[in-house]
């Protein structure tokens, strides 16, 4: 009989995923059925279970998401003498 590993997957209630990301039960759902959170309806009755991985690849989303936006502020801050070295460069000091 050939080993069949054990699934390393862990699924969390909508209320513990919004724990996490200190959101409220109805924001995590909304990001689930928006495919931003993978979750599965499990038992009887179906509840709902979000996998925790994706939690994880959400926050990381959700970091380069402000990481690009903040040096795109920076961009839209900087001068054209700045950029290029030449001109008059003038400081707010």
């Amino acid at each position: 009989m050939p080993h069949t590993p054990t699934s390393e997957v862990r699924l969390l209630s909508p209320a513990q995923t919004a724990e996490i990301l200190g959101a409220s039960v109805d924001d995590v759902m909304g990001l689930v059925h928006a495919g931003q959170l993978r979750g599965i309806r499990v038992g009887i009755p179906a509840r709902w279970r979000i996998d925790e991985a994706s939690i994880a690849e959400y926050l990381d989303a959700q970091a380069e998401i402000a990481r690009r936006s903040a040096l795109w502020q920076q961009s839209q801050e900087a001068s054209f003498p700045e950029l290029w070295g030449t001109g008059r460069v003038s400081h707010g000091d």
